[in-house]
């Protein structure tokens, strides 16, 4: 008899088919997994959901590993109440986390478990604490790019992928540049090899989600391309480790793009509604950053450009105007040296005409520092408009002629960094400097350019003058008067892992070159005709390819690879103005 728990009644009889399951029947029908395993943490026995969930066949079963811990001989028991994540991954198969309950069969060295699949909404958890340390990051205020590759991290270990990449983009979303990578290996030449993909044919599918601005989800990927020819510069390096399915979505900030994330899935994973969602979130956290870091650099250089306001104006309102009074005391002091007076006609001559000499030099220096303090086409125009301003500056002060050759084929001079554009302008500023104050010569060239093939490519400069040279033993003594010299320039050209060179001898003029690398990119695909080999410029124009090797600019940089001079814009420009 049954009781009726709703009335307290007695219960009439089982209807016929209804006959209560027995004990090996529950635990069929069990929706979780029970298994019975011995002290190496082996199965003994398992139900039908424990073989599903471990992908076990019921006649293999006994014998073979299990996912949770051998018993220790220091262990008393367990608590069969404290629930416990274990994670189960097997070759070929998906990887799985289970959380299961323990206890001791009495009287027996074995153990009985209780799990279950918690794979899923562990994977939703973690995918809440990533989007939530992503934004604490991103608001932490720290590097680009250490922030990206924080997220990198985040993103990989939350799904458990396969590897991650966060590119983003240049000022004019021309070029790509790797800022955050998760699960992959480091390579330097990542983007030579993905360039030579891309002029075999290889279809390069984040360029189609940057481009379309929408995300791209690719099933079985990893095979497309190990069997794809084109692909095959870059085989070895996406080989290990082994995935699957691919997605890349855009970086988007106010409507337009700024980068992209890439996630490799690992083998037996797909990707879903739910996955999809949580790596738009992470890519809205990277495009926060990616804005965030922006607006930090529009700010410092309306920072920057305020403070060379101000000390132009100081200089000109108080300075200047001080140095001009001197000039006119000294003016004055000359016509009274020239009236029948006591005075000492010769000593007063000669004290205004020191006076008059020093202050037309003073004015004249601090004429130009107000130029160097202020060079507005930089912030505005651009660094080729800045040199040309000093340029012009330089000869209306001095009369000595200064030329201005720009080798930038691909107008990648105004998407560098402010901060090194900045440097570049000031290095070269300081060896024109130089030139008009030390080398009494006529002419000063001023050459600058991008070189490089691919992804290694180099920022170079030149500015020689026709003068008197520079004595060796004074090459690295800092300017006079204060000025910053050759050491300052040096610290420049060093801070970018770059490298400044001087040559000089006496009466045959002086040549400052530096070089400095410039960060790895890609073009993002936007203009397309940026996938277009570039041809040596030699094949077209006929020039020089070998007769001035020995003044590439490149050969004075330490572990700078020499290019040929013909591919050089740089040496061609500075040789053409000569």
């Amino acid at each position: 008899m049954v009781d009726d728990v709703r009335s307290g009644r007695p219960a009439g009889p089982v209807p016929r088919g209804r006959r209560p399951l027995c004990a090996e029947a529950l635990l069929e029908q069990m929706p979780d997994g029970l298994a019975v395993i011995d002290a190496d943490g082996r199965f003994v026995q398992a139900n039908p959901a424990a073989l599903s969930l471990c992908g076990l066949d019921a006649a293999y079963v006994a014998g073979a590993a299990s996912p949770f811990p051998p018993r220790h001989a220091d262990e008393d028991g367990e608590d069969p109440g404290a629930e416990t994540v274990t994670v189960w991954e097997t070759e070929p198969g998906p990887r799985r986390e289970f959380a299961y309950r323990m206890s001791r069969l009495p009287g027996r060295d074995e153990r009985i478990v209780a799990f279950r699949d918690v794979t899923e909404s562990r994977r939703h958890q973690r995918r809440l604490a990533a989007i939530a340390s992503a934004a604490s990051r991103v608001a932490a205020k720290r590097s680009l790019g250490s922030t990206l590759e924080a997220l990198a991290k985040e993103v990989l270990e939350a799904d458990a992928l396969a590897g991650v990449q966060i590119l983003t983009v240049n000022a004019t979303r021309e070029r790509f540049q790797v800022m955050g990578t998760a699960g992959f290996s480091q390579a330097d030449n990542f983007f030579d090899m993905l360039l030579e993909c891309r002029e075999s044919g290889a279809d390069l599918r984040m360029i189609d989600a940057f481009t379309s601005r929408q995300p791209v989800v690719v099933p079985n990927r990893y095979a497309t391309i190990m069997s794809d020819p084109a692909w095959r510069a870059l085989k070895d390096y996406m080989r290990s480790p082994v995935w699957d399915w691919f997605a890349s979505v855009p970086l988007m900030v106010r409507g337009e793009p700024v980068g992209i994330l890439n996630a490799f899935f690992a083998p037996d994973q797909e990707i879903g509604r739910t996955a999809l969602d949580f790596l738009l979130a992470m890519a809205e956290q990277a495009a926060q950053a990616v804005d965030y870091a922006a607006l930090l650099e529009r700010e410092r250089e309306v920072a920057r450009r305020e403070e060379r306001h101000r000390l132009a104006r100081d200089l000109h309102d108080s300075v200047v105007q001080q140095v001009f009074s001197m000039g006119m005391q000294a003016e004055s002091l000359s016509m009274l040296s020239g009236r029948d007076t006591v005075v000492d006609s010769a000593y007063v001559m000669r004290v205004a005409g020191e006076l008059g000499h020093v202050s037309k030099a003073v004015l004249s220096d601090l004429r130009a520092m107000v130029t160097d303090l202020h060079p507005m086409p930089l912030a505005d125009q651009g660094l080729s408009a800045a040199l040309d301003a000093l340029a012009e500056s330089t000869m209306g002060r001095t009369g000595l002629d200064v030329r201005v050759a720009i080798a930038d084929r691909q107008h990648e001079l105004d998407d560098l960094e402010a901060e090194l554009r900045e440097d570049v302008y000031r290095m070269i500023a300081e060896a024109l400097h130089n030139s008009v104050k030390h080398a009494q010569g006529s002419l000063v060239t001023i050459s600058l350019g991008v070189t490089g093939r691919r992804s290694q490519r180099w920022l170079k400069g030149e500015i020689a003058d026709d003068g008197c040279g520079l004595p060796a033993q004074n090459a690295d003594l800092p300017g006079e008067e204060g000025g910053f010299g050759m050491t300052a320039m040096k610290e420049r050209a060093g801070r970018w892992a770059g490298h400044l060179s001087i040559l000089s001898s006496r009466d045959e003029g002086t040549t400052v070159r530096f070089v400095l690398p410039l960060p790895p990119s890609l073009p993002t695909g936007l203009h397309r005709d940026v996938f277009v080999p570039a041809k040596d410029p030699a094949e077209n124009t006929g020039e020089n390819t070998g007769e001035n090797a020995a003044e590439d600019v490149s050969q004075d940089a330490a572990d700078v690879p020499a290019d040929d001079p013909a591919d050089d814009p740089v040496h061609d420009a500075a040789h053409e103005n000569r």
